[in-house]
């Protein structure tokens, strides 16, 4: 029996390995691939990996550290890292002043790197050429040898390195909006890599092969649940298997968060209101913070989603937001805990303009948060959209730390089948001028806290991560993460690079192949904007599931959730006037921004009609008519989403088989889409203006009864 027994094992071994070897294409290893290198370079790390120099009874960062060097070289080139305790030419010194006599004796310019900064530094060390990577502490250490795997991935000269990096925002972190049942609101990549129900007993490898992805980027806090929060989150049941993650996660600097749904007194307290002026609410939210506290030490805090979109909050009791949020906070201070309180409110009651929501919330209250409150505001002012200006609120709250949220899952952008880099979005967005303390204060200073000196910095990714084996639905969809965990680390980064790393990391580094995928991926998102919501339109998709084109939508039940609300097309012409003369959302912004916006001979084409209402016979900088600009715009979405097609095509030689012919797949359902959204946007815009269609242009391919009899209930993430 025995001899059976071993005999099966070998077997399941060995047809284990058999469909690892198979299956390693498929994205599961995201950037981090670690394949041999090419002769040259495997040579040259070769040459600069020759020992390594750790301390003795390492941490278990630091020990995380060690096995990423160990494992990564290994991969890279065949051979082993050997430990040692003797300087030779090509020894690698990982460690702390404290913890390693080897790095203290060398008196490193540490000092301003804080606790998450590391150095990485060729060095002579008694006439032997080494690579030092230091930190002030033991995550420094963890961030510096996922740089020094970086330069290496990337093809770096390993014989000058001379880099010293800190974080210029404190919390990083990802929110997942999945639920309790393992679905995911606005989740395209399978269901919630968390399985609740085995929790806490089983632990998925996968959960600490997530903590390592998120590590290798700096990121280093994660919301486990849904925005849209249940309140069971918070029961000892649920409190057990989050403490299980936290124990996975500890070791590689990601601390834990929680949704936390405003009325749980009620719902899981037995009590008969959630007033966060009642001394009892106040009592039951500081006995669950010490309750979770004692299972997670280092629990990161709450999330809070308020008095939107029907869920609970403050006002239901007469209080402000502010009184809400500082109730908690009160709870989370003596552990040293946040509240990130989110700014994404509008009002059942029939508004001038969703837009001017949150600002108008927020504003009055600034200055009055506890210390431990971030306010989470997300990039724009409607939703996510595929290109919307920079939310007013940014620089608008000198004494209230503001945090960033951007979306990496894509709900409104073709979700995970269309190719769409959202570092060119980030970017875009981070560099925005609010010019509030003159030129240059832009939104990248803002939530790094420079621009008003905030204590408190943040920026909050909502994940695109789910059970499929590529993480994300799709290999580009990684990159989205890839980029926000840059970009969060540094937010001046710059989106072409970032894309260029990514691309080696997970492709090649064939310089060709690189500057060939770059170009389609910084072209991608203007793609997009260009077939779904050009020339500053928003919130055009079907409704529900914003999955597909929409813009007829027009019978719900608040005037916001139709997509006629944000477009007001008519006979006479198009778009939402928000300045003076209409809604004047531009008076939110600096006078200087407010100007440009305010202006039809200094606003971009890209913001046009998101600022103003404008005749279809309109002259457009470029000479044509509004009419004319707006079609041309949508056939030149459709033209560059072929181009990419093409690129992608040119670029099959430098990629494996599988992630080349499951990205032309998907190619090949981004161009069906983006025709089927220009089509059904350009028929129901030529019915509403009664116009001609431009000399030239093809007619859409159905009639508009055809897109509107289109239904999708049982599309994904809802």
């Amino acid at each position: 029996m025995k001899t059976l027994i071993r005999l099966i094992g070998t077997f399941v071994l060995l047809n284990s390995l058999t469909l690892g070897t198979a299956s390693a294409q498929d994205g599961y290893d995201l950037w981090l691939r670690y394949q041999t290198l090419p002769d040259p370079a495997q040579e040259s790390l070769a040459r600069h990996a020759t020992a390594l120099i750790a301390p003795i009874n390492p941490s278990a960062t630091t020990q995380v550290a060690i096995d990423e060097l160990k494992q990564a070289i290994a991969a890279m080139t065949s051979s082993q890292l050997p430990l040692t305790s003797e300087i030779r030419n090509g020894t690698i010194l990982i460690g702390t002043p404290q913890t390693l006599p080897a790095i203290a004796r060398l008196d490193l310019p540490l000092a301003s790197l804080g606790k998450e900064g590391f150095l990485v530094r060729n060095i002579s060390i008694d006439g032997h050429d080494a690579t030092v990577i230091a930190a002030n502490n033991e995550l420094g250490l963890l961030y510096g040898a996922f740089e020094f795997l970086r330069q290496v991935q990337t093809g770096q000269r390993l014989d000058q390195l001379n880099i010293t990096s800190a974080p210029k925002i404190k919390l990083r972190l990802l929110n997942h909006w999945d639920n309790l049942d393992r679905t995911v609101e606005r989740g395209y990549a399978g269901q919630s890599i968390w399985d609740w129900w085995r929790l806490p007993a089983i632990k998925e490898s996968r959960y600490r092969d997530y903590a390592r992805a998120n590590a290798s980027l700096g990121i280093n806090g994660t919301v486990l649940n849904n925005v849209n929060a249940q309140a069971e989150i918070l029961t000892p049941r649920y409190i057990d298997k989050a403490a299980a993650l936290a124990d996975i996660f500890r070791p590689y600097g990601i601390r834990v968060f929680l949704s936390a749904r405003f009325s749980s007194p009620i719902e899981i307290g037995g009590l008969d209101t959630a007033d966060p002026l009642d001394p009892e609410v106040r009592e039951w939210w500081q006995q669950k913070a010490d309750e979770i506290y004692r299972r997670i030490p280092d629990f990161g805090g709450f999330l809070v989603k308020a008095n939107s979109e029907g869920q609970p909050g403050p006002q239901d009791y007469g209080g402000s937001h502010a009184d809400g949020a500082n109730m908690l906070a009160q709870a989370l201070h003596p552990h040293g805990g946040t509240v990130m309180w989110r700014a994404f409110v509008y009002s059942e009651n029939n508004p001038e303009d969703r837009a001017k929501q949150a600002y108008d919330q927020f504003k009055p209250l600034d200055g009055k948060f506890a210390d431990n409150v971030l306010v989470q505001v997300k990039n724009g002012a409607i939703d996510f959209q595929p290109r919307e200006p920079f939310h007013p609120m940014f620089g608008a709250m000198p004494d209230t730390p503001l945090m960033m949220e951007f979306q990496i899952t894509q709900e409104y952008l073709g979700f995970s089948t269309h190719l769409v880099y959202l570092g060119a979005l980030y970017e875009e967005v981070l560099k925005a001028d609010t010019h509030v303390n003159g030129e240059g204060s832009t939104v990248a200073k803002v939530i790094d806290g420079s621009l008003h000196e905030y204590e408190q910095t943040g920026i909050a990714g909502v994940a695109n991560i789910g059970v499929d084996r590529d993480w994300s639905g799709s290999i580009f969809n990684q990159a989205d993460w890839y980029a926000f965990g840059r970009l969060a680390w540094n937010p001046e980064f710059d989106a072409r690079a970032i894309a260029e790393e990514w691309l080696k990391m997970t492709f090649s580094t064939n310089q060709e192949f690189v500057t060939t995928a770059a170009d389609m991926m910084m072209r991608s998102r203007e793609a997009v904007v260009d077939y779904m919501t050009p020339l500053g339109l928003a919130h055009l998709m079907d409704t529900g599931h914003h999955y597909g084109p929409g813009p007829w939508v027009s019978d719900l039940d608040r005037p916001e959730w139709n997509p006629v609300y944000y477009h007001r097309a008519d006979s006479q012409g198009i778009g939402f006037d928000r300045t003076a003369s209409g809604s004047n959302a531009v008076a939110q912004y600096a006078p200087p921004v407010a100007r440009h916006f305010s202006s039809l001979d200094s606003i971009d084409d890209k913001d046009l009609l998101w600022f103003h209402h404008l005749s279809w016979d309109y002259r457009m900088k470029s000479g044509k008519t509004l009419w004319e600009e707006l079609v041309s715009s949508y056939d030149r979405g459709i033209e560059e989403v072929e181009a990419m097609q093409a690129t992608w095509e040119s670029l099959k030689t430098f990629i494996d088989q599988e992630r080349f012919q499951r990205t032309a797949d998907l190619l090949e359902v981004q161009l069906n889409e983006a025709q089927w959204w220009r089509d059904a946007s350009i028929a129901y815009f030529q019915e509403v203006s009664g116009r001609e269609l431009p000399e030239g242009v093809v007619e859409p391919v159905h009639s508009l009864e055809h897109y509107k009899s289109l239904s999708f209930p049982y599309a994904p993430g809802i």
